[in-house]
């Protein structure tokens, strides 16, 4: 494995991995019933992660940093710790989301905390399982890790009242990665308000896959990337989605173009639209 550490790994990497006992490999689906579902099937030796109880702070109102805020460094500290994961540990992720669900918000999570061994599965658990790799529904034994040293977020956070200042400015791009149709308002599954943030420009983080749900390549990415971003630097760039997870799989998805890694917005469209601020809706 090189010292660059790409964001994503292949199956078919993964797969000769698969004896390796250096890896710590993550379902990290999330959803209805995505515990229950891991524990039916799972990639055989991956530990479970849930995205409301150990990647967000739970029971909090979404109107004071959205729908899946960041947890504190020392809840994350202890997450961290449960899975095994040490600062020299080569982590995997996967959902069952083409690592659009909370695979790419793990990923962020450790990288702003400087690991550097950490990749997403390309095309997540359905294309490992098509590569061969076994699955299990036994219950994975491993040991806790000691402390893992974290200090602060390393990579760059947005907030509402910085959002604000930069959608109108042209030195700022706030990127919205939700689908088309929840940009304009036309339908909103899971907030209380259709629409999106006055001077957002959007592009859905599924034109991050091709086809068959693998990212396209990295240098497609960043033709894609540096067209949007134009003449603006990727640290006046701002990404954010309806509460911060499925923003992460853009974030992956310029890094791996070869683009510094951008502001994260984590409140996103489920903060924004709870506090009283302007907001672009289908009349």
């Amino acid at each position: 494995m090189p010292q660059n550490w790409s964001p994503i790994i292949s199956p078919e990497i993964l797969l000769q991995l698969k004896n390796s006992s250096v890896i710590i490999l993550v379902d990290a689906r999330a959803g209805l019933n995505a515990e229950e579902n891991y524990k039916n099937e799972h990639l055989k030796g991956a530990r479970y992660v849930d995205l409301n109880k150990d990647l967000a702070t739970a029971d909090c109102n979404p109107a004071n940093g959205g729908r899946h805020p960041l947890p504190t460094l020392d809840k994350f500290v202890e997450v961290l710790s449960k899975l095994g994961i040490t600062s020299q540990s080569h982590v995997i992720i996967y959902d069952d989301k083409n690592g659009s669900n909370a695979a790419s918000r793990f990923w962020w999570m450790l990288k702003a905390v400087g690991h550097e061994k950490v990749q997403v599965l390309n095309g997540g658990l359905l294309a490992a399982i098509q590569a061969g790799f076994p699955v299990s529904s036994e219950t994975e034994s491993f040991e806790k890790a000691e402390k893992y040293p974290v200090t602060n977020w390393e990579l760059s956070l947005s907030n509402i009242k910085e959002v604000d200042k930069a959608r109108n400015n042209p030195e700022n791009i706030v990127i919205d990665v939700r689908d088309k149709n929840r940009f304009e308002g036309l339908t909103e599954p899971l907030d209380l308000i259709a629409g999106h943030i006055p001077g957002a420009v959007n592009v859905p983080f599924s034109e991050n896959l091709d086809e068959n749900g693998f990212y396209l390549s990295a240098e497609k990415l960043a033709k894609k990337y540096t067209e949007i971003l134009g003449n603006v630097k990727p640290e006046n760039v701002i990404v954010h989605c309806g509460s911060g997870v499925t923003a992460c799989h853009t974030l992956l998805a310029m890094d791996y173009a070869g683009i510094p890694i951008p502001q994260l917005y984590v409140g996103s469209w489920s903060e924004w639209s709870r506090n009283n601020l302007p907001m672009n809706t289908k009349k």
